[in-house]
């Protein structure tokens, strides 16, 4: 039977509580997924690599040394069973479902109600790959020519943007502004920000923006905030 098609979907999971049964490599990796998105981490596994030792140590995730028990799910908004025991993934499972809490299960696509894609993260800017958890090599592939594609300076581009947008003039109809959008994106701007040339972005900003919208206040925000994009 073909397995389900995918509904894409971005959790906002800041502050809430995820739980990671499994120490091994393959929990490192959905820990530091998480831990990128905002959200807490308790992990629970006799033992830890130690790229999780780490974590525990500089106090990022909480960490139950012993093995899953039932009822270590109460409270978790989203769990993930990363062990190399079939009996405790299926006791994680069955516990998930029953307390309707979005499970993954490592290497297991039909077990899982949510799947964790391959990531390329730029600021605010989120590119995922997936393949229904039938080849990850291909989606960490494609993930690696995307990042050689969309490097940092997207993401300063759409910092740009959001400063834009909230110093628009607010009686602006909409058609006014996906105008301005459209032209500051048909300007040399993504260039000047990978190249790290501000004056180049601030003469393309000048010729554009309307008069309501210093474009010193832009850049001087953004250079603030460590936009730089040249290494």
């Amino acid at each position: 039977m073909s397995q389900a098609p995918l509904y894409p979907i971005g959790l906002k999971i800041l502050g809430r509580l995820c739980v990671v049964i499994g120490g091994g490599v393959v929990a490192a990796r959905k820990i530091e997924g998480v831990l990128a998105a905002g959200g807490l981490v308790r992990v629970i596994s006799p033992e830890l690599v130690e790229r999780i030792e780490h974590l525990v140590q500089a106090e990022e995730v909480e960490w139950l040394a012993r093995g899953y028990e039932p009822g270590d799910l109460v409270g978790a908004f989203l769990v993930f069973a990363a062990t190399d025991r079939p009996d405790v993934q299926r006791q994680v499972a069955t516990e998930a479902e029953a307390r309707g809490i979005l499970l993954n299960v490592a290497d297991t696509p039909d077990q899982c109600l949510f799947q964790v894609p391959a990531v390329v993260r730029s600021g605010a800017l989120l590119l995922t790959v997936a393949t229904g958890g039938n080849s990850p090599a291909l989606a960490a592939r494609i993930r690696a020519e995307l990042e050689q594609s969309y490097g940092p300076e997207y993401g300063l581009l759409i910092r740009l943007m959001g400063e834009i947008r909230r110093q628009v003039v607010v009686d602006q109809e909409q058609e006014a502004h996906r105008s301005l959008f459209h032209e500051v994106l048909q300007t040399a701007a993504l260039q000047a920000l990978r190249e790290g040339d501000w004056d180049l972005l601030r003469q393309e900003l000048i010729r554009v923006l309307p008069p309501a919208i210093d474009p010193d206040k832009l850049l001087a925000g953004l250079q603030q905030q460590g936009g730089d994009p040249k290494p």
